[in-house]
């Protein structure tokens, strides 16, 4: 995606395939309208944690998958990484000091079989829950890791701003970790 200064920008890293050890359970309603999604979450990031696991749901439905349900632990988890992403300005499944999505789910005293995790930025209208699932949908690798059929756990993070140091106006980074059990 472009990388351009003055385009809206909506960026997902390549290698968002993270595969480990980690547990599972059942989902939100179906055929529910998801809430917000076409909405730059600003200071709402609750709602927008929410509108992006039902557009992930809503993706797992049409290709035959279980739903994935909100776990507090990945959602505090995969929260502090999205704000972590902006206050430190990176963008990476490993922080700056090394510690990666294991590590994290270790602190989280999360036990594991496997994981996965998407991470995305966006400005403007690709700062929107919908813009992000979207875009993670047309990445392969991160496309895999919403669809993973084990995954029955979600846990999504949203933080306002950019994680390349100045923060725009208007944008956000998303984390989603995915867990199975």
């Amino acid at each position: 995606m472009s990388t351009h200064a003055g385009r809206l920008r909506a960026l997902a890293c390549p290698a968002a395939l993270t595969m480990l050890l980690v547990p599972a359970v059942a989902a939100p309603t179906a055929g529910a309208a998801c809430g917000g999604a076409a909405s730059a979450p600003g200071s709402a990031t609750r709602a927008a944690r929410a509108a992006v696991t039902c557009r992930i749901n809503r993706q797992r439905r049409a290709h035959g998958l279980a739903p994935v349900t909100a776990e507090p632990r990945l959602s505090r988890m995969a929260a502090r990484h999205a704000r972590a992403m902006v206050r430190l300005g990176f963008f990476s499944h490993t922080a700056p000091g090394g510690r990666t999505l294991a590590d994290r789910l270790r602190a989280a005293r999360y036990g594991a079989r496997i994981a996965g995790e998407a991470l995305a930025w966006g400005q403007g209208t690709r700062a929107t829950p919908a813009a992000i699932v979207r875009a993670w949908m047309h990445s392969p690798p991160h496309r895999a890791v919403l669809l993973g059929r084990g995954y029955r756990r979600v846990g999504i993070g949203v933080a306002p701003g950019s994680p390349y140091g100045r923060s725009p106006r208007g944008s956000a980074t998303y984390a989603a970790d995915l867990a199975a059990g």
